[in-house]
């Protein structure tokens, strides 16, 4: 018995599952499976990245607050204000409004068959055409991940008491072996919260790149339910998914800061 079979049983079973038509679940259900497939891709390695960018901005962010000597205002003016400016404006400004700007106008700058800054020529082609929507997606929810875990650096760095740096640095620790061995290991903890609730918003944000024609859930459910003119099903459909996705990554943090609180970890 197919699933197409099932149903129609269980709809004269049930009255009240007469209206609900899951059968056009089941006839795009590859669909399905490939969008939340590219939901998760797009969304660890924006999580991966964004993180990355995120330390080193956040440290970017503080720099010139530890630094004194000839070294303050070089470090003030090309990494502290930069990087301020830069979360100043993807923390103010709609995801959206940003996706559509890094598709429509600085991937073309950046990857273009003529003159791309970065990649030009048959590549170029290659790629906008294969994976452009992949690309601006990723470069967009990374670059707006980053802003905000970099706030989340900033302050789980500040958090540390003083002392803990004043220590490092009359045991002749100089200011990036205190910020490796001593101050980052214990703000980590401490930031390890709002890192797994900025992964789950990410996720969640994910389905705006649909806009731009990437095939994700969001994506998956638009399709199908401009083929039937249905709504209920295709959008219930991708609400549960993603609701089942963000509940094991909630209990993936959860598990995470229990471990480190078995192991001593900060409060």
């Amino acid at each position: 018995m197919d699933f197409n079979q099932f149903w129609d049983q269980a709809q004269h079973a049930l009255p009240p599952l007469e209206n609900v038509r899951l059968q056009m679940i089941w006839e795009y259900r590859q669909m399905f499976i490939d969008g939340t497939k590219m939901t998760l891709v797009i969304t660890v390695f924006s999580v991966i990245f964004g993180t990355l960018i995120g330390l080193f901005t956040g440290m970017a962010r503080l720099s010139s607050n530890v630094t004194h000597g000839p070294w303050k205002w070089p470090l003030r003016l090309f990494a502290r204000w930069p990087a301020t400016v830069y979360v100043t404006f993807f923390r103010g400004t709609p995801l959206f409004v940003q996706i559509l700007l890094i598709h429509f106008a600085v991937m073309p700058l950046l990857v273009h068959p003529n003159d791309g800054l970065l990649i030009s020529g048959d590549l170029a082609v290659t790629l906008r055409q294969d994976y452009g929507a992949f690309m601006s997606g990723l470069v967009a929810l990374t670059l707006n991940a980053g802003a905000y875990i970099t706030e989340i650096f900033r302050a789980g760095i500040q958090s540390i008491a003083r002392g803990q740096t004043e220590a490092s640095r009359s045991l002749g620790m100089n200011y990036w072996q205190t910020m490796r061995f001593v101050v980052i290991p214990q703000a980590f903890r401490r930031m390890l919260p709002p890192l797994g609730n900025e992964a789950i918003m990410l996720l969640k944000d994910s389905s705006l790149v649909s806009v731009i024609g990437l095939t994700e859930l969001a994506y998956a459910a638009r399709t199908v339910s401009g083929v039937y003119s249905r709504f209920w099903e295709p959008y219930i459909t991708i609400s549960l998914v993603y609701l089942a996705l963000t509940m094991v990554m909630a209990a993936g943090v959860h598990k995470l800061e229990r471990s480190f609180h078995a192991k001593g970890g900060i409060q």
